[in-house]
This record gives C-alpha cells, sequence and structure tokens, in this order.
C-alpha cells in the first residue's frame, strides 16, 4: 500500500476510522464492515492491505468465537494514527458535538489535554457567564464515555481562572503540550464571557448616578 493510497483510499480511511475509534478492541469482520459500512468483500480486500503492512492484526477464532480484527499497537506509526484518533473522529468530534448542543450556553471553550495509556481522555471546558449544571455535564460525559471506549476526565474552570493559567504550572503546561487541542473556540457556541470585575463596578455606578438624576 504506498502512502496515496493510506492517505486517499476511502476504503482505507473508513476502516480505520472504524477500528480507531475503539483501538483496544478487537472486532469480528462482521462487525467491522457495519461500523465502517462498507460490504464484506470491500473490508476483506482493504483489510489484506492493512494486515500486511502491520497496520491491523488479525486474531485467529477461539472456540465459538470468530476471528477479529484490532489495532497492532506495535506498529511504528501506532501513536501517531491514535493521535489523529483522538482529534478527530474518535473522540475530539463527538465531544465537541454534545458541547455543543447540550451546553451551548455555558461552555466558552474547550480543549481535549490528551489520552493516557489506559485510555483516559483529559478534556478541559472553559465556562463563560453561565455556569454548566454539574450533574448534567457528569450525566452528558458519562453517557459518551461508553459509547465512546474511553473514560473522560473533565475539568470545568471559569474563563477569569483560564485567563490567569501559567503556562509553566498545571492546566497551561497542559495546554502547552503539543498533544493538547481546542476543539471549541470562543464564538462557536452562545456562551458570553464572564464581564470583568471592572466592568461591574462600572456599571453599578452608572445605575446609581441615573438613579440619582
Amino acid at each position: 500500500m504506498s502512502a496515496a493510497d493510506f492517505l486517499l483510499s476511502p476504503e482505507v480511511q473508513k476502516l480505520l476510522k472504524a477500528v480507531f475509534a475503539k483501538p483496544a478492541a478487537r472486532l469480528p469482520v462482521n462487525e467491522l464492515a457495519k461500523a465502517s459500512k462498507l460490504d464484506a468483500q470491500e473490508v476483506e480486500q482493504t483489510l489484506e492491505h492493512l494486515v500486511k503492512n502491520g497496520i491491523l492484526s488479525r486474531h485467529k477464532a477461539q472456540g465459538d468465537e470468530p476471528e477479529t480484527v484490532g489495532a497492532n499497537a506495535s506498529f511504528v506509526f501506532y501513536g501517531e494514527l491514535r493521535s489523529i484518533a483522538l482529534k478527530s473522529f474518535a473522540a475530539a468530534e463527538p465531544i465537541r458535538a454534545m458541547l455543543r448542543s447540550k451546553f451551548k450556553n455555558s461552555v466558552l471553550r474547550a480543549f481535549l489535554l490528551g489520552e493516557d495509556g489506559e485510555a483516559t481522555v483529559e478534556l478541559l471546558v472553559v465556562h463563560g457567564e453561565r455556569v454548566p449544571d454539574e450533574s448534567d455535564m457528569a450525566a452528558a460525559c458519562q453517557k459518551l464515555s461508553k459509547s465512546l471506549g474511553r473514560h473522560l476526565k473533565v475539568h470545568v474552570i471559569s474563563s477569569r481562572k483560564f485567563a490567569g493559567l501559567a503556562a509553566h504550572e498545571g492546566f497551561g503546561q497542559k495546554l502547552a503540550a503539543p498533544g493538547a487541542i481546542e476543539i471549541i473556540a470562543q464564538g462557536d457556541t452562545r456562551a458570553q464571557p464572564a464581564a470583568e470585575r471592572g466592568g461591574l463596578l462600572e456599571s453599578a455606578r452608572k445605575k446609581l448616578a441615573a438613579l440619582g438624576r
């Protein structure tokens, strides 16, 4: 398989999307065909290339269990493929969709900070003027975690705290790491930034002045 085949072949992309959505899982060929929306012949032909090049691995049938296929963790570019998956279909897209649909009035920005070896994805949510309901956020993330096959570790902070993060410590250090990506930028949702403290005082002064006239 050439580099062009790897990058451009729709069959390869669909199959890798299905596998790397849950890189630790082993899928029977019929489930892989269903998940990738390819017919059996397309799956077999594409698998032949991917297995031959070491990207995926076949696992022989055990008893009544059928043969399965999974990601080859020893493949030289496994880390890169997993990173691409994390930044796109496997985590970023569904997390972004969930936040924008359920918390569009409170989530100002959001970042994926990375994924550890146990498939735990760390998410930093920055809220604006409105704070997302804690129980609603926990329930939504728990539901999404099950569908992703990954644990979600979620941190929610205010836009004021985010603005004061130091680059050399805590979240600031994680945000500066190469694996961190912004999945929701300011303006992507309806959330409004929290008013500056000075702005609140000025607003109060104006209201008092107006009342005194």
